[in-house]
C-alpha cells in the first residue's frame, strides 16, 4: 500500500504544472469519483463541503472527522488514480490534534491534503499563521511516518472571506502563502480570486504553484493557464450541480408531470458495469 501510495503521491505533485494547470472536478462519494476517473481525469480531488452534504451536515469542519474519513476511504478505494483530499482545517485546534487526523487520512489511501485558515468564526476570521505552520508541519510528518511523501495544498481565505480592506488582501494573501510555502507547502490555494491580473501577481510573488477555485464566470482554463495557474479546483460545485438538476426533476414532474430531466443520463445498465468492475 505504502508503495502504491508513494508513487502516487509523485505522480500528484507532478501534475502540478504552472501553464499546463491541473484541473480538478471535486467527487463527493465513489461514484462521483468513478465519473471523475473514467471521464480521464488524471486526479481525484475530495470536496469537503459536498461529503459533509452529503452525510447531512452543514460545511465548516461540522462533520465529524470519522464520517469524513470514512468517505475519503470510500473514494481512495474506488479509483486507482492519486486523490487528494479536502481536510478543511485539519479537524483539530493543535498540530498534534491535525497531525493525527491527516495520518487518519493517509491510512485511508490518500496522497494530498487540503489545509485552509479560515475559521467561518466572525470574531477571527483566518488562523493565526504560525499555527497553520505548525499544522503543515505536523501534516508532513505525519506523511513520512506513513511513508507518504504528502502533497500539501495550503488555502489562505483572504480573498474568499474578504478579509480586511480590499487594497491590503494582495499583499496579506502573498505574506501567508510565502510562510505556508516555507513551511511545507507544496501549492497555494487562494481562493475568491477572479481577475487575471490579480492571479498573475499571485503567480509571480508566491513562485510556486498556485491553485485558483474555478466557480460561474470564471476565467476560462486556457486564460488560466495563461496566467500561470498551476492548479485549478471546481469545490462544491459538481456536488451542487447534481442536486440543482435533482431540484429541476422535482420541479418538472411536480408542475408539469413529465421526466424530460431524466433524457440523456446515464444508464442505470452503463453505470452499474462501471462499479461491477472494480469488485474484487
Amino acid at each position: 500500500m505504502t508503495d502504491a501510495q508513494r508513487a502516487k503521491a509523485a505522480r500528484l505533485l507532478e501534475l502540478h504544472r504552472p501553464g499546463r494547470p491541473l484541473v480538478l472536478v471535486n467527487a463527493w462519494d465513489a461514484a462521483s469519483a468513478r465519473i471523475v476517473e473514467d471521464s480521464g481525469l488524471p486526479a481525484v480531488a475530495t470536496s469537503s463541503a459536498g461529503i459533509a452534504f452529503a452525510y447531512g451536515y452543514p460545511d465548516g469542519q461540522k462533520i465529524p472527522m470519522e464520517l469524513m474519513l470514512e468517505a475519503v476511504g470510500r473514494i481512495c478505494r474506488a479509483v486507482s488514480v492519486p486523490v487528494t483530499a479536502d481536510f478543511e482545517a485539519g479537524y483539530g485546534a493543535s498540530s498534534d490534534a491535525v497531525g493525527r487526523a491527516a495520518a487518519g487520512a493517509f491510512a485511508a489511501g490518500a496522497v494530498g491534503l487540503n489545509l485552509e485558515d479560515g475559521t467561518g468564526a466572525p470574531e477571527r476570521q483566518l488562523d493565526n499563521p504560525e499555527l497553520m505552520c505548525e499544522k503543515i508541519h505536523a501534516i508532513r510528518d505525519a506523511g513520512a511516518a506513513a511513508g507518504v511523501p504528502a502533497v500539501i495544498n495550503a488555502r489562505t481565505d483572504v480573498y474568499l472571506d474578504q478579509v480586511g480592506p480590499p487594497e491590503g488582501r494582495m499583499e496579506e494573501a502573498i505574506r501567508r502563502g510565502k510562510l505556508y510555502r516555507a513551511a511545507g507547502a507544496d501549492c497555494i490555494f487562494v481562493p475568491g480570486v477572479t481577475e487575471k491580473a490579480v492571479i498573475e501577481t499571485l503567480v509571480v510573488e508566491l513562485s510556486c504553484p498556485v491553485n485558483v477555485l474555478a466557480v460561474a464566470g470564471s476565467l476560462s482554463v486556457a486564460a488560466l493557464s495563461e496566467a500561470g495557474v498551476a492548479r485549478i479546483s471546481l469545490g462544491s460545485g459538481p456536488m451542487r450541480a447534481a442536486l440543482t438538476l435533482l431540484q429541476r426533476m422535482i420541479r418538472e414532474v411536480s408542475t408539469q408531470g413529465t421526466f424530460r430531466e431524466l433524457e440523456g443520463i446515464i444508464s442505470h445498465a452503463s453505470f452499474n458495469e462501471t462499479l461491477r468492475r472494480r469488485l474484487p
